[in-house]
């Protein structure tokens, strides 16, 4: 088998404003879209993010281990950035940090099972070769 995707759940009210997050801050291409799920890809990788809409009202008190992630040189101030784009359509969004190398952003009334995680390159070099 050969890894295609990741599935995370939002909340159906803040659906599309989470999916037009990912597409105008962070460059994600929609794939393809049914009632409830949207598959997208950031260009230049090759696994897809799914989303879809749950009902889910209890959200799990360690859902920060869940994460979307990306690397980024400033992970702090790229999360902030985030954060402000969902404050300003009227969704409550923190920034909080791991580490002083790797942070995340929760949207505890849109990211059901899941926050958006920053971190340093550094943290991704593995010094293996895949």
């Amino acid at each position: 088998m050969k890894f295609n995707h990741m599935a995370q759940r939002v909340a159906p009210e803040h659906f599309d404003s989470v999916v037009a997050m990912f597409q105008a801050e962070l460059g994600f291409v929609e794939l393809r879209r049914t009632g409830r799920s949207v598959w997208m890809r950031q260009p230049g990788t090759n696994v897809d993010l799914q989303l879809n809409h749950s009902s889910e009202t209890g959200r799990d008190a360690d859902k920060r281990f869940s994460q979307v992630s990306f690397l980024s040189d400033t992970p702090r101030a790229e999360l902030e950035k985030l954060a402000g784009w969902l404050r300003e359509r009227g969704i409550a969004a923190e920034v909080g940090s791991y580490s002083e190398r790797e942070f995340y952003l929760d949207a505890p009334e849109a990211f059901v099972d899941f926050v958006v995680e920053a971190m340093l390159p550094e943290l991704a070099d593995y010094g293996i070769e895949v």
